[in-house]
């Protein structure tokens, strides 16, 4: 127990020692130089099985490999936060607070409301009808009760402190289309817009879109190239980021999101529109593979997300997936993302980083710094 205390202790002093937070450089049109933070991220689901002595010590090793911040996934659990934030703190992390938004599987008090989940425009449930996958079951972003509830979640988590952010995940509909990689696992073609992927078509949807447009979309030919129907639900889901922005900054935090890779894909696969948002960084996940992509994906992905953000306060942070990258390749995925005037970078997830993972990102973050 003694030995273990000695090196805990010799691994917070090195981490107070090195930390990969930094300024990176650029120059103004008027040729001065300004300096941007740069921050490295990596989110990370919370075992509630684990001791606490486990997450101190992979705590502080991430912190000695050049991670800043952690997105940290309980559940929305505000009590189990709470424990976990003084561990990040005392390892020199920032925190913040993942949660799981309009997809709530397994939520228990949702579950006592089988009118609050998503309908299909094959007329089922996300209740007990799920698409793709066990785990996807979608609240309606437009019913009052269900979004009250997402909300209260927010205001929450927003309550703990030492948080940095409420960080909003699956903050959008289903997927109409799967990312291309993805289809063979489901065995799918996916070339228009099949009704059992296409939602909100519950009754409150139905009834505020007829009030608005004077046409139930339930009974639109060629729904897929609506504009208002898809504009609707594109404005559903950022009234609810508008809303639990409202929340949070009240309450001195700030909001981000794990959001899907540019703008106009978020919009077309997801019905996400996060170049709208009043939200202070988006961390679009740049999972290269799961589009059939090469790895200056991640570049171009990024540098499109920049300039659909221009004139906007709210920075970018690419989201790489850990698997798909080895750790050679970590210093391009660090370059990319600062010529392309990125904020930062986010790892998913904490646990698939390898010691030669961590060793290379510690090589990057130190080379920033010369």
């Amino acid at each position: 127990m003694k030995n273990q205390s000695k090196f805990l202790l010799v691994l917070a002093l090195i981490s107070v020692i090195f930390s990969c937070k930094k300024g990176v450089n650029s120059t103004s049109n008027k040729g001065e130089i300004i300096t941007k933070s740069f921050e490295v991220g990596a989110w990370i689901s919370i075992n509630k099985e684990n001791s606490i002595e486990v997450y101190k010590t992979q705590f502080l090793k991430l912190k000695n490999s050049g991670i800043d911040e952690l997105f940290v996934n309980t559940n929305a659990d505000p009590v189990l936060l709470s424990k976990i934030v003084p561990l990040a703190e005392a390892a020199g992390l920032k925190t913040h607070a993942w949660m799981f938004t309009l997809n709530r599987p397994g939520d228990p008090i949702a579950l006592q409301h089988p009118e609050w989940y998503a309908v299909s425009r094959n007329g089922e449930s996300c209740y007990d009808t799920r698409p793709y996958v066990d785990y996807y079951q979608w609240l309606c972003p437009n019913r009052e009760e269900s979004r009250n509830h997402v909300l209260s979640l927010v205001s929450k988590l927003a309550d703990v402190p030492g948080i940095s952010s409420v960080h909003l995940d699956y903050i959008r509909f289903p997927d109409i289309f799967l990312p291309i990689g993805l289809l063979p696992k489901y065995n799918l073609v996916q070339d228009e817009e099949l009704p059992e992927f296409d939602y909100c078509y519950c009754e409150v949807c139905i009834s505020q879109f007829e009030e608005m447009h004077h046409k139930n979309p339930s009974a639109i030919k060629n729904i897929d190239l609506d504009i208002e129907w898809r504009q609707f639900r594109l404005n559903s889901v950022s009234n609810v980021v508008r809303d639990a922005y409202s929340i949070v900054t009240n309450k001195g935090k700030l909001l981000t999101a794990a959001v899907f890779p540019y703008p106009q894909m978020a919009s077309y696969m997801v019905r996400q529109s996060w170049d709208k948002w009043e939200i202070d960084t988006v961390h679009p996940m740049l999972y290269h593979n799961f589009y059939e992509e090469e790895l200056d994906w991640i570049g171009f992905a990024t540098g499109q997300g920049i300039r659909d953000l221009k004139g906007k306060n709210t920075s970018l942070k690419p989201g790489v997936f850990v698997p798909s990258i080895s750790p050679n390749e970590i210093a391009s995925v660090f370059e990319m993302a600062i010529n392309n005037d990125a904020r930062g970078i986010t790892f998913f997830d904490a646990n698939a980083l390898t010691d030669a993972h961590l060793d290379a990102i510690k090589k990057a973050c130190l080379s920033l710094k010369k």
